[in-house]
């Protein structure tokens, strides 16, 4: 019994990827400044999102997590 042929997906997987990723500087200049731009947060979300991450920041078990969940969590609460 022989065993059936798996296409060749492989192949096109990183041009995905690759795609999303700026090539140029001046894309990588673009995609950083549109990553500077503000948007309108309604207060209530921010609060929600530090009262929850503090809460999983306590139950975290690897402290590298736990660290980077409070310190999230605190920039939030400096942000309102």
């Amino acid at each position: 019994m022989s065993t059936p042929v798996q296409p060749q997906r492989d192949r096109g997987i990183g041009r995905g990827v690759s795609t999303l990723i700026p090539q140029s500087a001046t894309d990588q200049a673009m995609a950083a400044l549109t990553g500077l731009e503000t948007v309108p947060v309604h207060v209530g979300l921010l609060q929600a999102a530090a009262l929850l991450l503090e809460a999983a920041a306590q139950t975290a078990a690897d402290e590298s997590t736990k660290t980077a969940m409070a310190k999230t969590a605190g920039m939030l609460r400096s942000s309102m």
